[in-house]
Order: structure tokens, then sequence, then C-alpha cells
């Protein structure tokens, strides 16, 4: 069952994540500070201050338990490297939802995230027992919808004009995607553990 109040370490030989605390922020400042970074979220945190209100709301949401975010360490380099939260946790249900995740330019293409899906993966699935795991991103964030999918996780289709755009001009569809708890049992668990 997952709980809001516990302080979970999550982590393998590459990746920690830890619960996100505001004096995160600073150290996270660096790894966010790109504009492409914050391209398809409807949160803006580019900038000094506008990543301190980011910081801000995500810890909130912890107190809310609304969502639960974590800072992702990379182990390798002993560096800060970005955010990933839980949210839309239903313990009944069994059904969670992992997003809201970024990671800096200077860790992408390191098979940092397939590390961090993996030990989310083994937590909620092998640890709290979750039988699914839910996915959203911008149709137009292709490169997020394919690194999702690059850890097994099934396209279910398309919620059209669902949010307003960071300039507010348009509305965008988002693509969900999931992965099942068979379906990580069965081939997605050993075929990370191939890819990590």
């Amino acid at each position: 069952m997952f709980n809001f109040e516990q302080n979970y370490v999550i982590k393998n030989q590459r990746v920690e994540l830890s619960p996100l605390v505001e004096s995160h922020e600073d150290l996270l400042y660096d790894a966010s500070n790109s504009k492409e970074i914050w391209r398809h979220f409807t949160e803006d945190g580019y900038g000094k201050e506008n990543f301190k209100t980011y910081i801000s709301n995500a810890i909130q949401k912890r107190k809310d338990k609304t969502e639960y975010p974590f800072i992702i360490k990379d182990l390798r380099t002993n560096e800060y490297a970005g955010m990933t939260r839980i949210y839309d946790i239903s313990n009944h249900l069994k059904n969670v939802k992992i997003g809201h995740t970024w990671i800096g330019e200077y860790f992408q293409g390191t098979r940092l995230n397939k590390n961090c899906k993996y030990v989310l993966f083994k937590f909620l699935f092998d640890q709290l027992n979750m039988k699914r795991i839910g996915f959203g991103a911008s149709a137009e964030n292709t490169k997020s919808i394919k690194a999702m999918e690059s850890v097994g996780c099934h396209k279910e289709g398309i919620l059209r004009s669902f949010l307003p755009s960071t300039d507010g001009d348009v509305r965008i569809d988002v693509v969900l995607l999931s992965i099942l708890y068979e379906e990580w049992d069965n081939r997605v668990r050993s075929g990370l553990i191939g890819a990590l």
C-alpha cells in the first residue's frame, strides 16, 4: 500500500530516487535550466523564479497527498539529474501513474531514464503490488512517447484537445500509455535488465 507519509528511497547501482525537499531546488537548478526541457510541460519551470515555484508546488502536492515527487540522482556521476512523480494513486484499484518526469540534457541518452523506470516499476509492481501504471504525454512530445515505448509501455489512446499549451494559444492532444503487471512480469522486467 502506497503511503505518502513514508520517505521512499528507491535505487539500483545507477540511479537513486528520493523524496523531493526544498533544499533540492539549488541542487537541481542547473540540470533544469533549459527551455527545451519545459517545452511540453503545462508548468513552466524555466528560470530561477519559475523553478522555485515549480519545486514549491511539487512539495505541496505531496503534502496534499495527490502527487509524490522524487529527485533523480545519477550514481555514476553523483549528480542530481531531474525529477519524476507518482500520482493518481489508488491502493484500492491498484492503479498508479508516473509522470512529470524530466532529466537534464547532459543526462539524456545515458540510460539513466531506463534505470529510473526500472526501479520505479520494480517498486510499484513487486513491492507495492500495483497492477497497472499509466502515463501521458503531449502528442507533440514524440521524444517522450518513444522513451516510454522503449521501456515497455503500450499506447492506449488519445485525449483530444485535453490541455492548453504553455503559451495558452492552442490546445494539445495527450497520448495515453500504460504497462500492466503481467507485461512487467512476462517480458518487460527482463528486457529492461538487459538494456540497463
